[in-house]
């Protein structure tokens, strides 16, 4: 029987194809090949692919069960001696019928809240717990993650489309230390990247994206951003459990 769901995966577990759904099979091949592209913007994306340093989980519409687990497993490889900056990638089985836009919004953050009401680790006392806060970001397991999401509804925004599925990434801040939006090599980096990707797009940076920090900025708005050039208007699909 073919598992609906999976615990963390490698490139080799990947690669083997033991036990995988084909629907995951082929869009994994489809990520491999854009990410991969010479001229893709993200380079830590691309180098990660490449060495094997990034990290898989796979859901169904069904059954997201297994999914804490992954992400807890894959936190878990930030409390080894390494200065590899692991990358997390979550695929979601595509719909029977390509969604719009807004459908891929709505269980992107269907699936944050899930993770939020089975996190067993509280959310840490010194940060925000409402996403109008400007410090406010994503927690699980108590470590703050900045998720991003990407999606085949994305058409001009073409960086944001990896296939036919819904795709989070999960970028744990640690990683940034020492590229964070204040700092001169995080700014160096950052508009590196965001320069190849509006070449990629063919459109100017969209408005909300910023740096962590900002106190002009919500952060949970880059986390899955529009398909065009306007602002985000609205409040946060993301409810904390002790905010209900």
């Amino acid at each position: 029987m073919i598992a609906t769901s999976s615990k963390l995966l490698t490139k080799d577990d990947m690669e083997k194809h033991d036990d995988l759904p084909d629907w995951l099979i082929q869009e994994y091949k489809t990520f491999e090949e854009t990410v991969t592209d010479d001229t893709f913007p993200c380079y830590f994306g691309m180098k990660g692919q490449k060495k094997g340093e990034l990290r898989y989980a796979y859901i169904s519409q069904e059954d997201w069960t297994n999914l804490p687990k992954a992400l807890e497993e894959f936190l878990a490889l930030f409390n080894e001696a390494t200065k590899i900056k692991h990358g997390f990638f979550l695929f979601v089985e595509p719909f029977e019928k390509e969604g719009t836009l807004d459908d891929y919004q709505k269980q992107f953050w269907a699936i944050l809240q899930y993770l939020h009401e089975q996190d067993q680790k509280e959310w840490p006392t010194d940060h925000p717990k409402d996403p109008e806060h400007f410090l406010w970001d994503f927690h699980f397991n108590g470590e703050p993650i900045f998720v991003f999401g990407n999606a085949p509804a994305y058409k001009q925004r073409k960086t944001r489309n990896l296939g036919n599925s819904l795709i989070l990434g999960f970028q744990p801040r640690t990683i940034f230390q020492g590229l964070e939006g204040t700092q001169k090599g995080g700014v160096m980096s950052r508009e590196k990247v965001r320069e190849r990707v509006e070449k990629w797009d063919q459109l100017p940076k969209h408005p909300d994206i910023s740096h962590y920090g900002d106190p002009t900025h919500n952060e949970w708005k880059q986390f899955f951003i529009g398909d065009d050039i306007e602002p985000i208007k609205g409040k946060c699909p993301f409810m904390h459990k002790d905010m209900k």
